[in-house]
């Protein structure tokens, strides 16, 4: 990590900080989910940076990008994310986005598929209408504002004792990402999110969706999918839920490689 790059791109009237492994590389643009941040792919981003340039922006009102008064639905992540790009000048990136940052994907593949090479869907946050209405229901936003009044020695805490199996160095990235979260950024979960199926019919590029066996998506739902567009791969990992890139890395990383490596044969 040495070499990587920590820099800010002004883009759709905010400033998106990121890290960036850097060198002459096919671009891989990884997009973390909500109490997340570009840090939190730290461990995957060592482990392809031989390979792909991997940029790791933060999502406004995360890590030390801006936090606009408003404008937190996904139609808004979506114009960061190809406004970064632009920004950027990178050149037909892979877009690898985990939950709120695998629906954000989705919308950008559908929207500006000709300008990237492929889309990784990590159990993306593709749920029901009755779903979505009883997670902005819940108490999640409370739940983090009691998060926000503990010190990181006591998240820390909490982390270590929810996920045992999870390496020191993810529960500190992740740790650190949940404490620099806003409580703004929860307006992500305000319903309806985008229409997910007619979302991935409309993806022109290759796409692969990780899914785990207790996760948001089922594997129904990709079969679903797969019916819709031909070009979506699906690779469901046992033995994990919601977190599959925290949960078993190495497994991820094996299927997100090998993907990689099928999308930028010619």
């Amino acid at each position: 990590m040495t070499n990587w790059m920590s820099g800010v791109c002004e883009a759709n009237g905010i400033s998106i900080h990121y890290l960036r492994t850097g060198g002459r590389k096919p671009p891989l643009v990884l997009l973390h989910g909500l109490t997340g941040s570009g840090a939190c792919w730290i461990p995957l981003a060592r482990a392809l940076e031989d390979e792909y340039d991997v940029v790791m922006p933060d999502a406004r009102g995360h890590g030390s990008s801006s936090t606009p008064l408003n404008g937190y639905r996904y139609a808004d992540h979506a114009s960061d994310v190809v406004g970064f790009i632009q920004g950027l000048g990178l050149a037909a990136p892979v877009l690898l986005g985990h939950s709120m940052g695998g629906m954000t994907a989705a919308v950008v593949g559908s929207q500006i598929a000709t300008a990237i090479r492929a889309v990784i869907l990590a159990d993306p946050t593709f749920l029901s209408p009755e779903r979505q209405r009883e997670v902005h229901e819940s108490d999640v936003v409370e739940q983090h504002r009691r998060l926000l009044a503990l010190n990181k020695g006591e998240v820390l805490a909490q982390l270590r004792l929810r996920h045992p199996q999870r390496s020191s160095e993810l529960i500190e990235l992740i740790a650190a990402a949940r404490l620099e979260t806003r409580i703004d950024a929860f307006d992500v979960l305000t319903p309806p999110n985008p229409e997910y199926h007619g979302l991935v019919s409309t993806i022109s590029v290759p796409i692969l969706l990780v899914i785990g066996d207790k996760g948001v998506v089922s594997f129904e739902t990709a079969g679903e999918l797969q019916n819709l567009n031909p070009r979506l791969r699906v690779q469901q990992i046992r033995d994990v839920g919601h977190g599959v890139q925290y949960d078993q890395p190495d497994r991820f990383e094996a299927v997100v490689r090998a993907f990689l490596r099928s999308a930028s044969a010619p």
